[in-house]
């Protein structure tokens, strides 16, 4: 399984510049995924640069274990969501670290790994289950998603995580489907896609839109990214570098939220007569605007088209 796990780095080198790497740094991948982006780092910071790599998918981590062995102890390994990287990096007796690396989303590979539940298209849709779990060894299936949702929780996930105009109808056809036999395939969700006439008149398959919905709710991606980003901010030592890759607009906009937020320190309403917020300034932005791929590597490699690259750098705070 490991040597199938294609996993071609987007913005290698991009990442590499922003992450301002050294000799003897210590950095975190918290999405390994098949271990491009940490090979490069590993090479970037050699002889004694150490690298700390997350993920929450086993075929990513033996992957990654394959790719990065003749690193030997430079490299660390962990089955565990970013969302706990404060808890890994206390495991591990790391008080800070130099730069983290997120490279959000979904890789090419578990898209194109039917037995993944990622995908729609193919021949294969009447035998590809509805998982869509990036960690199989826990949570919620979209399958057992589809099954238990409320009309309204269906309608909501549709319309705040796919943007899918029609959402409330194909809810509706959800239930309605669900009544006589439950969803289990592709196809079954396809041909609820069809009935419902949802998405009509895009540039993509309505499926698209459906698919990307029930991941990041099965994967609970939003509310892992918002931990996960105030965790990498703590665990930057002055002077190290957050980088972060999104390639959906939802996550861009919390991304851009968040680091906007360490920037400014003070949250508070406009006009209120002193800070009550107790926000500090943590950051300053590396890249003003986001930084995407250029025409030849969208060509080369379709995930890195919607690709926005952010970066910052964290500051010391005043006592």
């Amino acid at each position: 399984m490991a040597s199938t796990f294609a996993h071609r780095p987007v913005l290698l080198e991009e990442t590499l510049e922003q992450l301002a790497l050294r000799p003897g740094a210590v950095i975190v991948d918290g999405t390994v995924g098949g271990g491009g982006h940490s090979a490069a780092i590993l090479e970037a910071t050699g002889p004694n640069g150490q690298l700390v790599g997350l993920d929450v998918d086993d075929d990513a981590l033996s992957a990654a274990r394959e790719r990065l062995a003749g690193f030997h102890d430079r490299v660390q390994l962990i089955h565990s969501s970013f969302r706990r990287l404060s808890d890994v990096l206390k495991e591990l007796g790391l008080s800070h670290v130099d730069g983290i690396l997120l490279d959000l989303g979904v890789s090419s590979w578990q898209l194109d790994a039917s037995s993944r539940g990622f995908r729609f298209s193919g021949e294969d849709s009447d035998t590809t289950p509805l998982d869509m779990r990036m960690d199989r060894s826990r949570g919620e299936s979209a399958a057992d998603l589809l099954a238990r949702g409320t009309t309204d929780e269906l309608a909501g996930w549709f319309r705040e995580f796919g943007q899918l105009p029609g959402s409330g109808r194909l809810a509706r056809t959800i239930v309605e489907t669900r009544r006589e036999r439950p969803f289990r395939t592709s196809r079954d969700l396809l041909d609820a896609i069809a009935r419902a006439r949802v998405g009509g008149g895009r540039k993509h398959h309505p499926a698209t839109l459906v698919y990307q919905a029930l991941r990041i709710v099965v994967n609970d991606e939003m509310n892992a990214l918002e931990e996960g980003l105030e965790a990498a901010i703590e665990a930057l030592r002055p002077g190290g570098r957050l980088v972060v890759l999104a390639y959906h607009s939802i996550e861009d906009r919390i991304v851009k939220n968040r680091l906007r937020d360490a920037v400014r320190g003070c949250t508070c309403p406009p006009g209120l007569p002193a800070c009550v917020c107790g926000g500090r300034i943590r950051l300053r932005l590396i890249t003003r605007k986001p930084v995407s791929a250029g025409q030849e590597e969208r060509n080369a490699n379709p995930r890195a088209r919607s690709v926005r690259l952010r970066a910052a750098e964290r500051i010391a705070v005043a006592a």
